[in-house]
């Protein structure tokens, strides 16, 4: 649905760039994951991802799959929220649990 309350089609989100709050980019929106049974978007597959973001987490012909509930806005782009923090709170958590 858009901001007015106006159905969309779900194929359009495919090829929108995706943004983090803060203005990071994130990638691109390849796929759509749906429950059937609920008639509702429960994920979005990215590719063509920042390389930066996701260094050495995700192989090149690699995508990610971000919940729905992490999307904050569709537009022109598409804005989801927790990501970079989330990473960036897993890298960290990782590198205390590795022993030494």
């Amino acid at each position: 649905m858009t901001a007015d309350g106006a159905p969309q089609e779900i194929t359009s989100l495919v090829g929108r760039e995706v943004y983090s709050n803060n203005g990071v980019f994130v990638g691109e929106v390849e796929d759509v994951r749906l429950d059937l049974g609920e008639e509702a978007v429960t994920g979005i597959a990215l590719g063509q991802l920042n390389d930066e973001l996701f260094d050495n987490r995700v192989g090149i012909s690699e995508g990610v799959m971000v919940p729905y509930r992490w999307v904050r806005a569709v537009g022109d782009v598409i804005l989801i929220n927790d990501l970079v923090e989330r990473l960036q709170t897993d890298e960290e958590e990782e590198s205390v649990s590795q022993p030494t």
